[in-house]
């Protein structure tokens, strides 16, 4: 499609899909962590009868800081996966801009690849200061977020 007959995707349509979007994962990293506390549980529940008091507390601590780096480690690659695959697939879209009739293409509007949707990803961090980069969407010509802009990317309405 020719760049001049492409509609591009408004920041309200992207808002509501990445809405979409993040009660999935909010479910998905739901379903992931729950396993983790629960493991953080019955590990400090079996040192509580090996050790005395005062080690305990320095155990259970260490217990609880690496099940949550390990829990949010798996939280931003469930993202990064959900997020690249989606995008980098024949539909070129996560399930929330699919529910909109949305599409992330290259400034071609061609379909993106793997990498590409994982530099659009983890450049969303950036886009996430002061929301800054993902404001840009409502003013930029072709509705271009920072995170857009920086992997070369589109979001189109089908």
């Amino acid at each position: 499609m020719e760049q001049s007959q492409r509609a591009y995707a408004g920041f309200w349509m992207r808002f509501i899909a990445s809405v979409i979007d993040g009660v999935l994962l909010g479910v998905v990293n739901i379903i992931i962590l729950i396993p983790f506390l629960g493991l953080v549980g019955i590990t400090a529940a079996a040192r509580a009868s090996d050790v005395d008091m005062e080690s305990e507390g320095a155990g259970l601590m260490i217990a609880l800081l690496s099940t949550y780096f390990v829990s949010m480690l798996a939280v931003v690659i469930a993202g990064w996966l959900y997020f690249a695959l989606m995008e980098s697939s024949a539909r070129g879209a996560t399930l929330g801009k699919m529910a909109l009739g949305l599409r992330v293409t290259t400034l071609n509007g061609d379909r993106i690849g793997f990498g590409r949707a994982t530099g659009r990803y983890f450049g969303k961090a950036v886009s996430s200061i002061l929301l800054i980069g993902y404001i840009m969407a409502a003013f930029t010509r072709q509705k271009q977020a920072l995170h857009d802009i920086m992997a070369g990317c589109l979001v189109t309405r089908t």
